[in-house]
């Protein structure tokens, strides 16, 4: 079991030399106040003066203590370059040098200290690695942390409290740390911070231990009695008291082993029934204790954490690749793989299939038969096309002659005019195409071909020659889908089975309509005499039956508009004038000028008007939804043929065409300047996990737990 902390200070060495710390190990971190004699309980446990001591803020650095108890004759301490019978240091920062004076190892952290905080107060959370070795201190991992302070002093910021508290807790978060509250017995237990800090991050108290100091300078007349004994504030791992040095004593140049030895007498004295559970050397041998404990229960998961971040380096190193000896291959293998994964992800085959949206081939299908299709579905054949646009197409295409019947060649400007807006929503079918497969491009660079990564210039050349393919291939997939626009809208057939088929209902309802209306004429009127005496029929004869009942209401029209005095020249005058020559004077009194006569913008139409627009509209929606029905299935082919096969067809050889050049291999394989550090950290990182690995592997081999 004592075994189990050399095997833990092996572990740190290890990742120390990488400078990770991605591992928590088992250790035990100091909390306390400012003066609350932190610094003096590490002093005693290594049995030497080695911190900076002083008022205020001395600790502004995390000091991780590492002491190793050694054997005067162990052999291993000559390889470590000391000498029998002595101790010495040895810091992280300093690689090999070995401190035997431990006055140069106090000025070597007051320097290291101020070179990274500064030399006024301020705190840094770089902690200085420190290893003691000594024959008499036995083994234990140990973190000096900043003292819990209020009022910033010196260049020390406003919220130097949160700081140094986030700083602690960083630390003691840490499940596999025991923390060492330290409080002072000369203040009231119940206002200990290190106590409030430590119940934060553990509030059940199993990793917590206690230590009161200053067990001497309690007020005359009182006594630590009840704290030691737990009954004030109760701490699972136990309350251990020590009497530190005074400052006088320090000034004295007191040893430690001396101030140890009068500790021992002081609690014989004052607390004789708790001397042998308190003191230096009882609380030495519990944490030790402790620390061998935890690390018993931690080393399992320790191994675990371990083995997952080896194999998360190892797919590091891999990503990384080895350097490059062959130029030419190594071009062409990046070249064609990048090529394959591009192609693989507009057909769904790639390696990496991306869970948060559709990519590659999966939204193109998506654009072509939701976006695109529904986009369709949404224009509205008649849209844009009121009554009156419809009624002045028809009038308009009967030129200065009254038409029998409505003539086709306003259909066909009006049902042009209908197909023209598909063409807008067609081509933003293609650029969100072409908006996807550069997207590709950014995704085979992040998930599929990590390797481009080395290669920064690779990378860049390989983007700029897709990226001006498929900019070539746009404009041409744009004046394919135009064509297919003005294909439809060159030659209107109205013989397509579909349309043909519309027409035919349409003629049915419009028979059937004709037939009700004759229904509804009075029965004293005969049908035969329905049309007024001196009307012009389809026939031209007159008195003969209209070819439509159209015709009659023609008629009542007509006649209504006499009526009215809009149906007849009359209707053309202004309100309150009269006919030429029916006035006084001359007989062009009265005259108006035509073309000065408003339009009516809104009147109630004539039936034959009305059945006029509602064949007009019929036949725009059916013709529409043909050319509708494909445009929607011809444009997504000319977008996979133009632009999507074609980028897939030609890209490897559009890439070797302009990249496999001899004179562009070493600039194109010119790696990022931090790729090569990044896998030299990586591989050392994975030897050291490795280390790690065989060192826990080797213990669990002996038994140990």
């Amino acid at each position: 079991m004592e075994a189990l902390i050399p095997v833990i200070n092996k572990l740190q060495d290890v990742f120390n030399t990488v400078g990770a710390d991605i591992i928590h190990l088992p250790q035990i971190a100091v909390v306390g106040t400012q003066s609350s004699g932190k610094s003096s309980v590490l002093e005693s446990l290594v049995g030497r003066d080695l911190l900076p001591r002083g008022t205020g803020v001395v600790t502004r650095r995390p000091l991780i203590l590492q002491l190793v108890h050694v054997d005067p004759g162990d052999a291993r301490k000559n390889e470590d370059g000391g000498k029998d019978g002595e101790d010495w240091g040895k810091f992280l920062h300093t690689k090999n040098q070995i401190y035997t004076d431990f006055e140069e190892i106090r000025q070597e952290i007051e320097n290291e200290t101020e070179r990274i905080s500064g030399n006024n107060k301020g705190i840094s959370d770089d902690p200085i690695h420190l290893k003691i070795f000594s024959p008499n201190v036995v083994n234990l991992t140990l973190v000096d942390l900043p003292g819990i302070t209020k009022v910033p002093v010196g260049d020390q910021p406003n919220d130097i409290e949160l700081q140094i508290k986030d700083l602690i807790l960083k630390h003691i978060s840490n499940p596999n740390c025991i923390i060492l509250a330290v409080s002072a017995a000369n203040t009231d237990m119940a206002t200990s911070e290190a106590l409030k800090v430590a119940r934060e991050v553990d509030p059940d108290g199993r990793r917590t231990l206690a230590v009161v100091t200053k067990l001497d300078l309690m007020d005359a007349g009182t006594d630590a009695m009840d704290v030691l004994m737990g009954r004030v504030i109760p701490v699972k791992l136990g309350l251990i008291g020590v009497v530190n040095r005074s400052q006088l004593d320090i000034n004295n140049k007191k040893s430690v082993s001396d101030a140890v030895r009068d500790e021992h007498a002081f609690l014989q004295k004052k607390y004789p029934s708790l001397a042998n559970r308190n003191g230096t050397k009882y609380l030495a041998r519990t944490l030790n204790r402790l620390l061998m404990h935890h690390i018993r229960d931690c080393l399992p998961d320790l191994k675990t954490r371990i083995n997952v971040l080896a194999a998360q380096y190892q797919s590091l190193l891999s990503s990384y690749g080895e350097p490059v000896e062959d130029q030419s291959a190594t071009l062409l293998q990046l070249i064609t793989k990048f090529a394959s994964e591009y192609c693989n992800t507009i057909e769904g085959t790639a390696k990496y299939i991306e869970t948060a949206e559709l990519c590659g081939g999966a939204r193109i299908c998506y654009i072509f038969h939701e976006t695109f299709g529904r986009t369709l579905e949404s224009v509205d054949p008649l849209g844009g096309l009121s009554t009156i646009d419809i009624l002045t197409a028809i009038r308009n295409a009967t030129g200065p002659r009254p038409s029998l019947f409505v003539p086709e060649i306003s259909f066909e400007l009006l049902v042009k005019k209908q197909v023209k807006r598909l063409e807008e929503p067609s081509l933003r079918c293609v650029e969100l195409v072409h908006e996807e497969m550069q997207r590709i491009i950014q995704h085979c660079s992040n998930y599929s071909t990590q390797e481009l990564q080395r290669f920064p210039k690779l990378h860049e050349a390989i983007v700029e020659v897709v990226t001006s393919l498929l900019r070539k291939r746009l404009p041409i997939t744009n004046e394919m889908v135009h064509n297919l626009v003005a294909i439809e809208l060159a030659y209107i057939n109205t013989k397509h089975p579909d349309f043909a088929d519309a027409c035919g209902v349409m003629n049915n309802n419009i028979e059937e309509q004709r037939r009700n209306r004759m229904r509804e004429l009075p029965a004293a009127v005969p049908r035969d005499k329905s049309v007024g005496r001196g009307t012009v029929g389809p026939t031209g004869v007159s008195g003969e039956p209209s070819a439509s009942g159209a015709d009659m209401d023609g008629a009542k029209a007509l006649a209504a508009g006499e009526q009215e005095g809009t149906g007849n020249w009359r209707g053309m005058l202004k309100k309150g004038e009269e006919g030429p020559g029916s006035g006084p004077g001359s007989p062009f009194k009265g005259a108006v000028n035509l073309l000065d006569v408003p339009v009516p913008v809104a009147r109630k139409l004539s039936s034959r008007e009305q059945r006029d627009c509602e064949v007009i509209e019929r036949l725009i929606k059916s013709y529409f939804l043909i050319v509708r029905k494909n445009i929607q299935d011809s444009v997504p082919k000319a977008v996979m043929h133009f632009l999507v096969n074609h980028v897939k067809d030609s890209l490897q050889s559009e890439l070797v065409g302009q990249l496999y050049k001899s004179g562009l291999l070493n600039n194109l394989l010119t790696e990022s300047e931090d790729m090569a550090q990044r896998r030299m950290e990586a591989a050392d990182m994975l030897q050291a996990l490795q280390k790690a690995s065989q060192v826990i592997a080797e213990i669990r081999e002996t038994h140990m737990w």
